[in-house]
């Protein structure tokens, strides 16, 4: 009976657009995105534009922002948990790569822009080609692992959050101009390219929990100008890009290492 299906649908259809806890958790990292956005905009860019820049109040907005996209990669980290463990809406992994979008591509772009205008040596234009860059690598690696199956456990590409909080630490890292720019380039790159990182489960996630956390005490401590505190952001910044670097040497050297093995392997099948 049409009455009957119509009446059906009616009770069926409204059950995708219910919210799941890991949802929610989804919703809290979008917040953070813009809220990073938010600090960048009132704590560094007004204050620079109008003329009223108080290193202090820059330092501490520019901190609660980079503290903010470390919370975003946090829900980030748990919603894919909870999903797994408890029931996901239909509409969960749209949620996800809108959220990841504004926390990981539009949120540290607009930090590299922010910096092109700030920074005194340098360029604004260059810096929001950069910042463009950035943000067309992260909508190309999600609508591409939206699109593409991959063996369980791995990731194609450098992911979103690690490679938002490398090209953030690039830009705290103070270098001078060219070389951030290239920096920032080479993330965006790592995120489109066919470099295998590991899923962030297990110990490896409790592990990546625990370099946020020291992250975020890094930045509070550099924000309220602790003794310190700035050979300390330093510091973990210069790990963060080296872990950035160092990675995919190594997921280089296994898949050639993988590669050779298979070669010797199917040579010694074929020796009589």
């Amino acid at each position: 009976m049409p009455e009957a299906d119509e009446a059906e649908d009616a009770e069926v259809m409204p059950l995708s657009t219910r919210l799941s806890i890991a949802d929610t958790l989804t919703l809290g990292n979008a917040i953070c995105g813009f809220m990073a956005v938010y600090f960048t905009t009132t704590g560094v860019l007004i204050p620079h534009l109008t003329g009223n820049e108080d290193g202090g109040m820059a330092r501490h907005s520019a901190a609660t922002a980079v503290i903010l996209m470390l919370l975003a990669s946090v829900f980030d980290l748990f919603d894919g948990l909870v999903a797994r463990k408890l029931r996901s809406s239909a509409m969960g992994a749209e949620l996800d790569n809108l959220s990841d979008l504004i926390s990981f591509g539009l949120a540290p772009a607009y930090f590299v822009v922010v910096w092109g205008m700030v920074a005194d040596d340098a360029h604004q234009r260059v810096s929001a080609v950069a910042a463009v860059v950035v943000l067309l690598a992260v909508v190309l690696r999600l609508a591409r692992f939206s699109c593409v199956q991959l063996r369980d456990g791995i990731f194609q590409g450098m992911p979103s959050p690690f490679g938002a909080l490398t090209v953030v630490s690039i830009v705290l890292l103070e270098l001078p101009f060219v070389p951030t720019l290239l920096a920032i380039v080479g993330v965006a790159w790592l995120m489109v390219s066919r470099v295998e990182y590991p899923k962030p489960r297990g110990r490896l996630a409790v592990a990546m929990l625990s370099w946020i956390v020291l992250s975020m005490g890094l930045l509070a401590a550099w924000a309220f100008d602790a003794p310190g505190g700035e050979l300390l952001l330093q510091t973990g910044c210069a790990l963060q890009v080296v872990l950035g670097a160092v990675i995919p040497l190594f997921a280089t050297a296994r898949r050639v290492n993988t590669f050779r093995d298979n070669r010797r392997e199917a040579r010694a099948t074929q020796l009589p």
